[in-house]
């Protein structure tokens, strides 16, 4: 049986009843259907077809206050309610599984550990606006991932959670998986839509928005793995469960992927509000920094989200409070760097990412992080000249809110962050054509 090498705190979680997207995840027959079964799966979905509307369940959905942890955070029931109730087309439900954000590894734990999960969880949501026909689109290199899920998909046809007339309802419900083609761009929602037509994958201008006119210019929904997995346990527990959890406007639980140089990585579920610095030091999570070094940043949401700095970190993890420290919960990828860490190096990378995974659609983004990374390596390189932070800034400037999708303010907002926090190690790599720690990595 095959694994992916992620740490998880699922005996913590086993122990706190709130904590729930986590339970199973180490039990080697998780995947199973039968085994999902035992332990309370597709229980939501009978509940929903056996007694509950529509828009009762978008109402459910709503109260818990349950948002979109693909990065965005907008309300899941509240999107759901925007598709138009008198539509004559068709309607369609994405899981967006095309996780691609530096740092995110949380959706592919569910994906391969318990795939039924996601199952139900879309189909609650597909009942939800009236779809017959739901899409996942994961991440083509999530080759393990994809070959799961469609053997929980082919479980769930034979058992008859999903396929014609289910559990006597007379609600029929099919799925497609779809595999990506390796763009980060088609994480962003209407990429993903335009892809899975057959199309290049690059974001349209909104609006019409996709809950209006989406995947064939029909009503479309598009959640994230994670949203889509935490809403069977609120159709079973109740909107007040889980709004309980976390903050008052940032409910339930969150996983977060934890990595870079801590003692112990992995996938952690917590309650939203949980704190930053214990999540890195705790001995039962993080375990303090590789080498009993000092802290020097954290990246708190993903490669595209603000840097925080060691007087930063004692804050809660929650939408509104990382918002208030000019940050972003983001994806919930929490990157940590040591002391040893040059910034310019660090920058130059997620740079070259981005620029790399720019569709080309906007000019400012796919000329100003061609040339963010130019300037970015020259100055790494020892070659740096006086203005350069300035230029880079301009460029930064000229790209924030200019482009259809957030791919370019993601590309930007790391960089600028990191001038305003550590101006002077980039002066210091212009002035002295050198970083200004001593740093063990290469990048070409």
């Amino acid at each position: 049986m095959f694994y992916s090498p992620v740490r998880t705190n699922a005996a913590q979680v086993a122990k706190d009843e709130n904590l729930h997207l986590f339970r199973y995840v180490e039990d080697p027959d998780q995947c199973k259907v039968d085994t999902f079964v035992a332990h309370g799966g597709y229980e939501a979905w009978k509940k929903v077809l056996n007694g509950m509307s529509a828009d009762e369940v978008i109402d459910v959905v709503k109260k818990s206050g349950l948002r979109g942890r693909g990065g965005a955070g907008f309300p899941t029931g509240m999107k759901w309610s925007f598709v138009p109730k008198d539509s004559t087309k068709p309607r369609y439900l994405c899981c967006n599984a095309d996780e691609s954000e530096p740092g995110t590894c949380k959706d592919r734990v569910l994906l391969e550990r318990d795939p039924h999960s996601v199952i139900e969880g879309m189909a609650i949501a597909a009942y939800a606006i009236k779809c017959h026909l739901m899409f996942i689109y994961i991440r083509g290199e999530f080759a393990y991932a994809i070959e799961r899920m469609k053997q929980a998909r082919d479980e769930a046809l034979a058992k008859g959670h999903l396929g014609k007339n289910i559990y006597s309802s007379g609600y029929d419900l099919d799925m497609v998986i779809y595999s990506g083609g390796g763009a980060y761009i088609c994480g962003e929602e209407t990429a993903l839509l335009n892809s899975l037509e057959g199309h290049r994958g690059q974001p349209r201008i909104r609006p019409p928005f996709p809950a209006i006119e989406g995947l064939y210019a029909s009503p479309t929904i598009v959640n994230n793995v994670e949203s889509l997995a935490s809403v069977p346990y609120i159709i079973k527990r109740g909107a007040q469960w889980y709004s309980s959890l976390g903050t008052e406007k940032s409910s339930g639980t969150k996983i977060f992927s934890l990595s870079g140089h801590v003692k112990q990585p992995g996938n952690y579920e917590v309650a939203l509000g949980f704190n930053l610095k214990k999540l890195i030091y705790d001995p039962q999570y993080g375990g303090g920094i590789l080498g009993d070094k000092k802290l020097k940043g954290v990246i708190p949401g993903g490669a595209s989200t603000p840097f925080l700095t060691p007087e930063m970190i004692d804050i809660k993890l929650d939408y509104e409070s990382l918002q208030e420290v000019g940050s972003m919960l983001g994806s919930g990828a929490v990157i940590v760097f040591h002391e040893e860490t040059c910034i310019v190096w660090t920058i130059l990378k997620l740079t070259h990412f981005f620029h790399h995974e720019s569709c080309g659609k906007c000019t400012p983004c796919r000329e100003g992080t061609a040339w963010l990374e130019q300037i970015i390596r020259r100055i790494e390189n020892g070659q740096g000249r006086d203005g350069d932070i300035e230029k880079i800034e301009d460029i930064c400037n000229n790209i924030l809110g200019r482009t259809i999708c957030p791919l370019g303010d993601a590309a930007v907002m790391p960089i600028q962050s990191s001038i305003k926090h550590w101006r002077d190690e980039w002066q210091y790599h212009i002035e002295h054509k050198k970083c200004m720690v001593e740093t063990h990595f290469e990048f070409k």
